[in-house]
Parts: C-alpha cells; sequence; structure tokens
C-alpha cells in the first residue's frame, strides 16, 4: 500500500504567497490591495487573498494587441 502524500492547495495566500504566484513584487501585490483591484480578507491584522480571487485578478487581465 502506497503513503504518497498529495499537495493541498491553499485556499488562502498570504500577499506574498500571491506575489509569488502571480510572479509580482511584494509591494505591488499591497498596491493592488489597497487599490481595490486585488480582493482580500482581513482577519485581525492578517491579510489573506482566495485563490478565487487571485483567479478572477488573473482572468480580468487584458492581453497586449499584437
Amino acid at each position: 500500500m502506497s503513503t504518497a502524500t498529495q499537495a493541498i492547495e491553499p485556499l488562502l495566500y498570504t500577499p506574498e504567497e500571491a506575489a509569488e504566484a502571480l510572479r509580482y513584487g511584494r509591494s505591488t501585490v499591497y498596491e493592488l490591495m489597497a487599490a481595490g483591484v486585488l480582493k482580500y480578507v482581513k482577519e485581525g491584522r492578517s491579510r489573506r487573498i482566495r485563490r478565487s480571487d487571485l483567479e478572477a485578478y488573473v482572468n480580468s487581465l487584458e492581453p497586449l494587441p499584437n
């Protein structure tokens, strides 16, 4: 019997993790959050970005014309 572990994809990302996933700088993610472009949830002093909000942000990006 195999005991292979399966990686669990997080539902909430820290701004640093979101920056890594987006391949953006941390400050860019904080700027997007402050501008209301990237939604987040706040619990106490912690800010977290839902995976669905990261995906919605990426899907809203318009490609540059050729």
